[in-house]
């Protein structure tokens, strides 16, 4: 049986998808706490009822935009595994930290929905506390940094933490950041990048001959 949000990526014109949509962007903005349906339907153009019959409760439709996320991010997690396969360390590395720098740029709203998850004061119970860890040692296996992702060792998934930590805040405070180094856009992405590289290559080399 089709599931609501499936048929929404069916058909990225209909109200469920519009609906679902605004919520990625406006639950990244404002936390599940902060965030209101009423807010979500005034964006979209609707009224309460007819965002309640597409999606249900504000619980409902964050777990439908937290299980959205998971979605793309394993797709997006399969596209740069596709292309790093074989290459040495260094080089996975540095292109994994291209590819997902650009994506969640693309997508602020994952970065900044986790770190509301764990920075925030008020959390809401829910299931990114599943999807994190298990996407946290997919990363590891797909990198080639452990043979299965049952059997991650623990200094590998800090490294791993690290890395996407450091990404999720230099999004998440881009427009604190950026002013400081005064660039624009484009440069600041570059700026980033650039960093993570220079700070986490050699973390995760410098016990490495592939």
């Amino acid at each position: 049986m089709t599931t609501p949000l499936e048929k929404a990526r069916q058909d990225p014109e209909s109200m469920k998808a519009r609906i679902l949509d605004v919520a990625r962007r406006i639950f990244g903005e404002y936390g599940f706490h902060g965030a209101t349906t009423r807010m979500i339907a005034q964006e979209v153009g609707i009224d309460i009822s007819t965002l309640h019959y597409h999606w249900g409760g504000k619980k409902d439709l964050y777990e439908s935009v937290v299980v959205d996320i998971n979605k793309d991010l394993r797709q997006k997690l399969s596209e740069v595994e596709k292309v790093i396969h074989g290459l040495p360390l260094s080089e996975r590395l540095a292109i994994s930290i291209d590819l997902t720098t650009d994506y969640l740029f693309d997508h602020p709203e994952v970065s900044n929905l986790i770190l509301f998850r764990y920075f925030g004061k008020t959390r809401c119970e829910g299931n990114l506390d599943a999807i994190v860890p298990e996407f946290t040692a997919d990363i590891a296996r797909s990198m080639g940094l452990a043979r299965d992702k049952k059997n991650v060792p623990p200094e590998t998934t800090m490294k791993v933490l690290a890395v996407m930590n450091s990404i999720h805040n230099f999004i998440s405070g881009e427009s604190f950041f950026r002013p400081m180094v005064k660039v624009d856009r484009e440069r600041y992405i570059a700026l980033v990048k650039e960093t993570l590289k220079f700070i986490h290559i050699p973390a995760f080399t410098q016990n490495e001959t592939t």
